[in-house]
Protein backbone atom coordinates (compact mmCIF):
# COMPACT_ATOMS: atom_id res chain seq x y z
CA UNK A 1 0.00 0.00 0.00
CA UNK A 2 1.09 3.56 -0.70
CA UNK A 3 2.11 5.33 2.54
CA UNK A 4 -0.21 8.16 3.56
CA UNK A 5 0.58 11.45 5.28
CA UNK A 6 -2.40 13.62 6.22
CA UNK A 7 -0.76 17.03 6.04
CA UNK A 8 -3.38 19.08 7.90
CA UNK A 9 -5.36 18.04 10.98
CA UNK A 10 -6.28 19.78 14.24
CA UNK A 11 -6.10 18.48 17.81
CA UNK A 12 -6.66 20.17 21.17
CA UNK A 13 -5.61 19.65 24.77
CA UNK A 14 -8.30 17.90 26.86
CA UNK A 15 -8.80 21.04 28.98
CA UNK A 16 -9.81 23.04 25.91
CA UNK A 17 -12.19 20.28 24.81
CA UNK A 18 -13.77 20.14 28.28
CA UNK A 19 -13.90 23.91 28.78
CA UNK A 20 -14.97 24.95 25.30
CA UNK A 21 -17.25 27.75 26.52
CA UNK A 22 -14.50 29.39 28.56
CA UNK A 23 -12.11 29.43 25.62
CA UNK A 24 -14.85 30.79 23.35
CA UNK A 25 -14.94 33.79 25.68
CA UNK A 26 -11.15 34.12 25.72
CA UNK A 27 -10.64 34.09 21.94
CA UNK A 28 -13.00 35.72 19.44
CA UNK A 29 -12.06 33.49 16.50
CA UNK A 30 -12.27 30.31 18.56
CA UNK A 31 -15.77 31.37 19.60
CA UNK A 32 -16.72 31.94 15.97
CA UNK A 33 -15.62 28.44 14.95
CA UNK A 34 -16.49 26.44 18.06
CA UNK A 35 -19.31 28.32 19.75
CA UNK A 36 -21.62 25.78 18.15
CA UNK A 37 -21.30 22.62 20.30
CA UNK A 38 -21.75 20.51 17.16
CA UNK A 39 -18.36 21.72 15.86
CA UNK A 40 -16.00 18.88 16.77
CA UNK A 41 -12.93 19.25 18.96
CA UNK A 42 -10.68 16.19 19.18
CA UNK A 43 -7.64 15.17 21.21
CA UNK A 44 -4.51 13.33 20.09
CA UNK A 45 -6.03 10.01 21.19
CA UNK A 46 -9.05 10.50 18.94
CA UNK A 47 -6.79 11.43 16.04
CA UNK A 48 -4.70 8.29 16.59
CA UNK A 49 -7.85 6.14 16.51
CA UNK A 50 -8.98 7.78 13.29
CA UNK A 51 -5.56 7.28 11.70
CA UNK A 52 -5.60 3.60 12.63
CA UNK A 53 -9.04 3.09 11.10
CA UNK A 54 -8.16 5.03 7.94
CA UNK A 55 -4.71 3.49 7.40
CA UNK A 56 -2.82 6.78 7.69
CA UNK A 57 0.86 6.52 8.59
CA UNK A 58 1.53 10.09 9.75
CA UNK A 59 -0.66 13.11 10.44
CA UNK A 60 0.65 16.66 10.72
CA UNK A 61 -1.27 18.29 13.56
CA UNK A 62 -1.82 22.00 13.96
CA UNK A 63 -3.32 23.64 16.99
CA UNK A 64 -5.37 26.81 16.65
CA UNK A 65 -4.43 30.34 15.51
CA UNK A 66 -4.80 31.90 18.92
CA UNK A 67 -4.51 35.67 19.20
CA UNK A 68 -2.79 35.27 22.58
CA UNK A 69 0.84 34.14 22.53
CA UNK A 70 0.44 32.38 25.88
CA UNK A 71 -2.31 30.16 24.48
CA UNK A 72 -0.10 29.43 21.47
CA UNK A 73 2.71 28.24 23.76
CA UNK A 74 0.29 26.13 25.83
CA UNK A 75 -1.06 24.45 22.72
CA UNK A 76 2.45 23.93 21.33
CA UNK A 77 3.47 22.11 24.51
CA UNK A 78 0.51 19.75 24.08
CA UNK A 79 1.37 19.07 20.44
CA UNK A 80 5.01 18.33 21.30
CA UNK A 81 3.99 15.84 23.96
CA UNK A 82 1.40 14.23 21.67
CA UNK A 83 4.06 13.75 19.02
CA UNK A 84 6.46 12.15 21.48
CA UNK A 85 3.76 9.84 22.82
CA UNK A 86 2.79 8.76 19.30
CA UNK A 87 6.29 7.64 18.39
CA UNK A 88 6.34 10.17 15.57
CA UNK A 89 3.07 9.15 13.92
CA UNK A 90 1.78 12.59 14.86
CA UNK A 91 4.03 15.36 13.57
CA UNK A 92 3.18 18.91 14.51
CA UNK A 93 3.18 22.55 13.51
CA UNK A 94 3.80 25.30 16.03
CA UNK A 95 1.41 28.22 16.31
CA UNK A 96 2.77 31.70 16.94
CA UNK A 97 1.26 35.17 16.75
CA UNK A 98 3.47 36.01 13.77
CA UNK A 99 3.66 39.78 14.16
CA UNK A 100 4.14 39.71 17.95
CA UNK A 101 7.55 40.18 19.55
CA UNK A 102 7.26 36.70 21.09
CA UNK A 103 6.99 34.92 17.73
CA UNK A 104 10.69 34.40 16.91
CA UNK A 105 11.53 32.97 20.34
CA UNK A 106 8.47 30.71 20.36
CA UNK A 107 9.33 29.45 16.90
CA UNK A 108 12.90 28.65 18.00
CA UNK A 109 11.61 26.90 21.12
CA UNK A 110 9.11 24.88 19.11
CA UNK A 111 11.62 23.78 16.49
CA UNK A 112 13.91 22.60 19.29
CA UNK A 113 10.96 20.59 20.65
CA UNK A 114 10.39 18.91 17.28
CA UNK A 115 7.95 21.08 15.33
CA UNK A 116 8.19 20.47 11.58
CA UNK A 117 6.91 23.93 10.65
CA UNK A 118 4.79 26.91 11.68
CA UNK A 119 1.03 27.05 11.21
CA UNK A 120 -1.81 27.26 10.64
CA UNK A 121 -1.40 31.04 10.63
CA UNK A 122 -4.63 32.97 10.18
CA UNK A 123 -4.64 36.71 9.48
CA UNK A 124 -8.24 37.33 10.51
CA UNK A 125 -7.91 35.33 13.72
CA UNK A 126 -4.57 36.76 14.78
CA UNK A 127 -4.84 40.36 13.66
CA UNK A 128 -2.23 40.71 10.95
CA UNK A 129 -2.39 41.35 7.21
CA UNK A 130 -0.70 39.17 4.58
CA UNK A 131 -0.51 42.21 2.32
CA UNK A 132 1.77 43.95 4.86
CA UNK A 133 4.48 41.28 5.07
CA UNK A 134 7.26 43.31 6.68
CA UNK A 135 5.59 42.86 10.08
CA UNK A 136 6.31 39.12 9.78
CA UNK A 137 10.00 39.41 8.88
CA UNK A 138 11.50 38.20 12.16
CA UNK A 139 9.35 35.08 12.25
CA UNK A 140 10.13 34.31 8.61
CA UNK A 141 13.84 34.64 9.27
CA UNK A 142 13.64 31.99 12.00
CA UNK A 143 11.85 29.61 9.62
CA UNK A 144 14.38 30.31 6.89
CA UNK A 145 17.29 29.59 9.24
CA UNK A 146 15.68 26.35 10.42
CA UNK A 147 14.71 25.27 6.90
CA UNK A 148 11.09 24.87 7.99
CA UNK A 149 7.91 25.86 6.11
CA UNK A 150 4.98 28.06 7.06
CA UNK A 151 1.42 26.83 6.64
CA UNK A 152 -1.16 29.57 6.03
CA UNK A 153 -4.93 29.75 6.00
CA UNK A 154 -5.96 31.22 2.65
CA UNK A 155 -9.62 31.71 1.74
CA UNK A 156 -11.71 32.21 -1.37
CA UNK A 157 -12.87 35.69 -2.37
CA UNK A 158 -15.99 34.14 -3.93
CA UNK A 159 -18.43 31.40 -3.05
CA UNK A 160 -20.48 30.58 0.03
CA UNK A 161 -19.75 31.90 3.48
CA UNK A 162 -18.86 29.65 6.42
CA UNK A 163 -17.52 30.11 9.96
CA UNK A 164 -13.82 30.93 9.79
CA UNK A 165 -13.68 31.74 6.08
CA UNK A 166 -12.18 35.16 6.68
CA UNK A 167 -10.61 37.59 4.24
CA UNK A 168 -7.14 36.12 3.65
CA UNK A 169 -7.74 36.20 -0.08
CA UNK A 170 -5.16 35.29 -2.75
CA UNK A 171 -4.64 38.91 -3.79
CA UNK A 172 -3.52 39.69 -0.22
CA UNK A 173 -1.58 36.49 0.38
CA UNK A 174 0.44 36.89 -2.82
CA UNK A 175 2.02 40.06 -1.38
CA UNK A 176 3.60 37.92 1.32
CA UNK A 177 4.94 35.55 -1.35
CA UNK A 178 6.38 38.48 -3.32
CA UNK A 179 8.21 39.70 -0.22
CA UNK A 180 9.57 36.26 0.76
CA UNK A 181 9.76 34.19 -2.45
CA UNK A 182 12.50 31.91 -1.12
CA UNK A 183 10.64 30.56 1.93
CA UNK A 184 8.63 27.35 1.52
CA UNK A 185 4.95 28.06 2.21
CA UNK A 186 1.98 25.71 2.31
CA UNK A 187 -1.30 27.35 1.34
CA UNK A 188 -4.15 25.53 3.04
CA UNK A 189 -7.52 24.91 1.39
CA UNK A 190 -6.08 25.05 -2.13
CA UNK A 191 -4.84 28.58 -1.45
CA UNK A 192 -8.28 30.11 -1.84
CA UNK A 193 -8.18 29.31 -5.55
CA UNK A 194 -4.67 30.64 -6.13
CA UNK A 195 -3.63 27.69 -8.37
CA UNK A 196 -5.95 28.99 -11.07
CA UNK A 197 -4.17 32.36 -11.07
CA UNK A 198 -0.85 30.64 -11.69
CA UNK A 199 -1.81 30.67 -15.36
CA UNK A 200 -0.75 34.33 -15.10
CA UNK A 201 3.04 34.50 -15.56
CA UNK A 202 3.52 37.23 -12.96
CA UNK A 203 1.75 35.10 -10.34
CA UNK A 204 3.61 31.93 -11.27
CA UNK A 205 6.89 33.82 -10.86
CA UNK A 206 6.32 34.32 -7.12
CA UNK A 207 4.75 30.95 -6.27
CA UNK A 208 7.65 28.66 -7.15
CA UNK A 209 8.11 27.68 -3.47
CA UNK A 210 4.40 27.51 -2.71
CA UNK A 211 2.67 24.18 -2.05
CA UNK A 212 -1.08 23.62 -1.76
CA UNK A 213 -2.94 21.34 0.64
CA UNK A 214 -6.39 19.87 0.10
CA UNK A 215 -7.83 20.59 3.56
CA UNK A 216 -11.64 20.70 3.67
CA UNK A 217 -11.85 20.13 -0.10
CA UNK A 218 -15.37 18.75 -0.19
CA UNK A 219 -16.76 21.83 1.54
CA UNK A 220 -15.27 24.08 -1.12
CA UNK A 221 -14.81 22.43 -4.53
CA UNK A 222 -15.87 19.60 -6.77
CA UNK A 223 -13.57 16.60 -6.47
CA UNK A 224 -12.04 17.34 -9.87
CA UNK A 225 -10.01 20.04 -8.09
CA UNK A 226 -7.25 17.45 -7.56
CA UNK A 227 -6.79 16.73 -11.27
CA UNK A 228 -7.14 20.38 -12.26
CA UNK A 229 -4.70 21.66 -9.62
CA UNK A 230 -2.08 19.02 -10.44
CA UNK A 231 -2.31 19.92 -14.11
CA UNK A 232 -1.97 23.64 -13.31
CA UNK A 233 0.89 23.69 -10.78
CA UNK A 234 2.53 20.25 -11.00
CA UNK A 235 2.02 17.12 -8.96
CA UNK A 236 4.98 17.88 -6.67
CA UNK A 237 3.14 20.90 -5.23
CA UNK A 238 -0.03 19.23 -3.92
CA UNK A 239 -0.46 17.65 -0.48
CA UNK A 240 -3.21 15.33 0.69
CA UNK A 241 -4.86 16.92 3.73
CA UNK A 242 -8.23 16.27 5.36
CA UNK A 243 -8.58 19.07 7.95
CA UNK A 244 -9.74 16.32 10.36
CA UNK A 245 -12.08 16.41 12.21
CA UNK A 246 -13.75 18.68 9.64
CA UNK A 247 -13.60 15.73 7.21
CA UNK A 248 -13.47 12.05 8.11
CA UNK A 249 -10.01 10.80 7.21
CA UNK A 250 -10.96 7.34 5.96
CA UNK A 251 -13.80 8.45 3.73
CA UNK A 252 -11.85 11.36 2.27
CA UNK A 253 -8.78 9.21 1.60
CA UNK A 254 -10.86 6.59 -0.17
CA UNK A 255 -12.46 9.23 -2.36
CA UNK A 256 -9.06 10.65 -3.29
CA UNK A 257 -7.94 7.20 -4.37
CA UNK A 258 -11.11 6.54 -6.39
CA UNK A 259 -12.29 9.93 -7.64
CA UNK A 260 -9.35 12.32 -7.89
CA UNK A 261 -8.34 11.21 -11.38
CA UNK A 262 -4.71 10.92 -10.29
CA UNK A 263 -2.47 8.12 -11.54
CA UNK A 264 -0.81 5.69 -9.15
CA UNK A 265 2.50 7.51 -9.47
CA UNK A 266 0.81 10.85 -8.82
CA UNK A 267 -0.93 9.40 -5.76
CA UNK A 268 2.43 8.28 -4.35
CA UNK A 269 3.56 11.91 -4.42
CA UNK A 270 0.34 13.55 -3.28
CA UNK A 271 -0.46 11.08 -0.50
CA UNK A 272 2.96 11.01 1.13
CA UNK A 273 6.15 11.91 -0.72
CA UNK A 274 5.43 15.60 -1.17
CA UNK A 275 4.60 16.10 2.50
CA UNK A 276 7.67 14.13 3.52
CA UNK A 277 9.84 16.46 1.41
CA UNK A 278 8.17 19.74 2.38
CA UNK A 279 8.06 19.02 6.12
CA UNK A 280 11.26 16.93 6.22
CA UNK A 281 9.48 13.97 7.78
CA UNK A 282 10.77 10.53 8.62
CA UNK A 283 8.00 7.94 8.48
CA UNK A 284 7.78 5.55 11.45
CA UNK A 285 8.57 2.55 9.23
CA UNK A 286 11.84 4.18 8.17
CA UNK A 287 12.83 4.79 11.81
CA UNK A 288 12.03 1.15 12.64
CA UNK A 289 14.18 -0.05 9.75
CA UNK A 290 17.16 1.92 11.02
Amino acid sequence: MIPVVDAHVHIFPPDIVRSRAAYCERDRWFGLLYGNPRARLVTAEELANSMEEAGINVAIAAGFPWADSGLCAYHNDYLAEASRASGGRIAWLATVVPHHRSAPAEAVRSFAAGACGIGELNADAQGFDWSEPDQLTEMVEVCRAAGRPIMAHVSEPLGHDYPGKGTAWPQRFVRFLERFPEIVVVAAHWGGGLPFYELMPEVAAVTRNLVYDSAASTYLYRFSVFRVAVDLVGVERVLFASDFPVLKQGRFLERVRRESGLTEQELILVLAENARRVYRLTLPSERDAR
